[in-house]
């Protein structure tokens, strides 16, 4: 006769047993020994294509300064956003994982693996855009810490986008829909943005630094986005028989 109020292993649910010789799994300090072993499988399944190929395109849009004859600053500022788009396109498919559904069971939390993804993409996107401000003429080249805002601006309102899809669907590659409606936000803004909160402006323009004051607040907003979506959203709770009645037959007497 089973002893009430003692959870036996099948009833144990969602807990994990304890590794031999240190805590359990869901514990802070368990998935932190367990992360490191998280590298190699989670580098393999980064997207390094796609985030390739928005490397790719922003580099060649970044050169083209070069490559023209007398550029002037607006079309170097024009031509570096538009590069900084094609990167963010390449971020917005971050989080695509095929295998999305088959691991969420690991003991490891989802934020902890986006997390993970993010920080083996950060090195990628620095060197990429050293590379894009150094290929650009220093002669027209704009000033750096403004163009680097918008363009961590810009990846921010990527991942963002990816979190938020990836916490309200359950595609396992997310990253198409994203990247269109990255681009199309890109094309609208320009058009439509009120000029009184002007945010596309040349240097040497006298709304500049409140452009990026701007650009600045957009960025915390992805940011907080980004972490609001990144946790496992709540689970509805099933209906539970009660104690005592599982399994009883209908006709059975109590």
């Amino acid at each position: 006769m089973p002893v009430t109020g003692r959870r036996t292993p099948s009833a144990a649910g969602p807990e994990r047993a304890a590794p031999p010789g240190g805590p359990p799994a869901g514990h802070p300090a368990g998935w932190r020994a367990l992360v490191p072993g998280l590298v190699r499988p989670v580098a393999r399944t980064v997207p390094w294509r796609a985030i390739g190929a928005g490397s790719a395109v922003g580099l060649l849009l970044a050169v083209s300064p070069r490559l023209t004859q007398n550029p002037d600053a607006w079309f170097t500022v024009q031509v570096l956003r538009a590069a900084t788009v094609a990167f963010a396109v390449g971020l917005a498919f971050l989080l695509d994982d095929p295998a999305r559904h088959t691991t969420a069971a690991v003991p490891v939390r989802r934020a902890v693996r986006h997390a993970l993804r993010l920080a083996l993409v950060v090195p990628v996107a620095a060197l990429w855009w050293t590379a894009a401000l150094l290929l650009v003429p220093p002669s027209v080249r704009p000033p750096a810490a403004g163009m680097t805002l918008e363009a961590a601006t810009a990846a921010a309102l990527a991942l963002a986008g990816a979190a938020c899809a990836v916490r309200c669907s359950y595609g396992a590659r997310p990253g198409q829909a994203v990247a269109g409606g990255l681009i199309a936000a890109a094309v609208v803004a320009r058009l439509l943005w009120p000029d009184r909160w002007a945010l596309f402006v040349v240097p040497g323009d006298e709304r500049w630094a409140a452009a990026h004051d701007r650009w600045a607040v957009l960025l915390g907003a992805a940011v907080a986005v980004w972490i609001a979506c990144v946790p496992e959203p709540l689970r509805r709770r099933a209906w539970r028989p009660a104690p005592g009645r599982a399994g009883r037959p209908s006709g059975a007497r109590p």
